[in-house]
């Protein structure tokens, strides 16, 4: 395999996520009881959880056959959504492990923003991303629509175990 074809499919928009996994794997002990996995996943009904999950894989692979580059406005408006949207995400967890008061943890504003502000990073990834790594014609609309439905099964996860909880 040469390499500029080897470059093509290991530099891609799947490595932007690096940094927000490794936080979710490190981070998630610390979260509130109602996040932690046996409480969180705990009754949801299964077409919920399945197209949560279903819709997350197809997002990801989405992100891995989409080329990494930034030389249009564009993807650079992107990595710049992109990086604001991370550290948004990554405040909306702060606010529940470290509350500043009661009433961010047990509101659903700050309880659900876990779930919707990965709106942002996505919308930034989107942005970047203008081709496949292979020869099938790229639209936008593929990735934010299978984005919009994976937050839409994300954030009504959420939304029951807020209800549960509250």
């Amino acid at each position: 395999m040469k390499l500029p074809l080897l470059k093509k499919y290991a530099l891609n928009c799947f490595l932007l996520t690096i940094p927000i996994l490794v936080w979710n794997i490190l981070l998630a002990d610390q979260l509130p009881e109602a996040y932690q996995e046996a409480v969180f996943s705990k009754d949801i009904p299964q077409f919920l959880a399945f197209g949560e999950s279903i819709s997350r894989i197809v997002l990801f692979l989405l992100m891995a056959v989409m080329p990494l580059t930034l030389t249009t406005h564009t993807q650079k408006t992107g990595l710049a959504l992109f990086g604001f949207g991370t550290l948004v995400y990554f405040g909306s967890w702060l606010t529940l492990m470290y509350p500043i008061s009661s009433e961010c943890p047990s509101s659903a504003i700050g309880f659900l923003a876990p779930a919707y502000t990965p709106f942002l990073w996505l919308t930034g990834i989107g942005l970047i991303g203008d081709s496949f790594a292979f020869n099938v014609r790229y639209r936008r609309g593929y990735f934010f629509g299978v984005a919009l439905v994976f937050l839409g099964f994300h954030v009504a996860h959420a939304w029951l175990v807020f209800g549960r909880m509250h």
